[in-house]
């Protein structure tokens, strides 16, 4: 059975009465178990990754002008550059690989592919997950809504994002961190030179574009990229839109049931509500943790096309 739609009052009601011992649905020793990071399980997923992004990649490059091929190649590159997203995240939360040093390591290099910082997004994610949906707190709540049509477009055109990121980088490679609450003053000098560092590589990369008089840096990060994020803002604004705006993890949240590659590529991303509400699972466990707590959520839907049809349908809700 799924939750995907309004839920009636009452089932509202009893989730609620639930939220003061959400996270103690899971014993101490079930959360153990699940919690278990594994080394090895981190480093075969994203060896896969790397090699999907890899194929993918080849067969745009070698198959301009045999478009039949070349731009499904350029999809699949695309959406593998822009879903690096899945392992800088789970990176920033320090649950993919039992080794602190190869999460930070994998994050930093992930959100290089993907345009984001994870020293940035380390403190941005953990205001976050400390007052998810709860307004005025949650940094996520300043994002543009998809209150109509266009502003929907527009979100999932990835343009708002880009724009945000670009400003974002170079505010805090300047040392311009005065409106980021989430990020304490003892962390910016760090948050300052991981960012520049950041803009270095890219910085690299275009020059050396420019010295060979080849346009790789276009070709084979920005246009995948700029085509792979629609991909991605798609998949993201599921994860809360709609839900309720308060601190109910077991309301606030939503899991979205999908196809495997999709899940694979954006490393189990997709139980979301498992993962706000343990956010000590690794990826590997959550579609175990997903057995064990569906029952509890109230937004639990089959599909992505039917979550954004639902925000474009309710487009000027309060709740979004």
């Amino acid at each position: 059975m799924f939750n995907d739609g309004i839920p009636q009052p009452e089932l509202l009601e009893n989730k609620a009465n639930k939220q003061h011992n959400g996270r103690q649905i899971l014993s101490a020793k079930e959360l153990n178990i699940l919690s278990d990071r594994s080394n090895s399980k981190g480093l075969v997923h994203l060896a896969g990754h790397l090699a999907i992004a890899g194929c993918s990649g080849y067969l745009w490059a070698t198959n301009f002008g045999n478009w039949a091929l070349a731009i499904p190649a350029l999809i699949v590159y695309g959406f593998s550059l822009a879903s690096m997203f899945a392992p800088m995240h789970e990176g920033v939360h320090r649950t993919p690989f039992a080794n602190n040093h190869l999460n930070d390591a994998v994050a930093w290099c992930a959100g290089v592919l993907s345009f984001y910082n994870s020293t940035f997004y380390r403190h941005y994610h953990k205001w976050h997950h400390l007052y998810t949906r709860v307004p005025d707190k949650d940094p996520e709540l300043t994002d543009m809504k998809p209150s109509n049509l266009g502003k929907y477009l527009l979100i999932i055109s990835g343009l708002p994002w880009w724009l945000g990121k670009i400003r974002g980088h170079f505010r805090a490679a300047l040392g311009q961190l005065n409106d980021c609450p989430f990020i304490p003053d003892k962390a910016q000098k760090e948050v300052i030179h991981s960012t520049r560092w950041q803009l270095a590589v890219y910085a690299a990369a275009i020059a050396i574009s420019i010295t060979v008089n080849q346009p790789w840096f276009l070709l084979y990060w920005l246009l995948p990229l700029v085509v792979g994020q629609p991909i991605l803002r798609f998949i993201l604004l599921a994860e809360h839109t709609g839900c309720t705006l308060d601190a109910n993890l077991l309301t606030n949240t939503r899991t979205t049931l999908t196809l495997w590659p999709v899940r694979f590529l954006m490393w189990n991303m997709p139980f979301h509500a498992e993962h706000h509400l343990y956010p000590s699972i690794p990826f590997h466990a959550l579609p175990k943790a997903h057995q064990q707590l569906r029952e509890h959520f109230v937004y639990v839907c089959w599909s992505y096309l039917k979550v954004n049809w639902d925000i474009v349908t309710k487009s000027g809700q309060s709740a979004f």
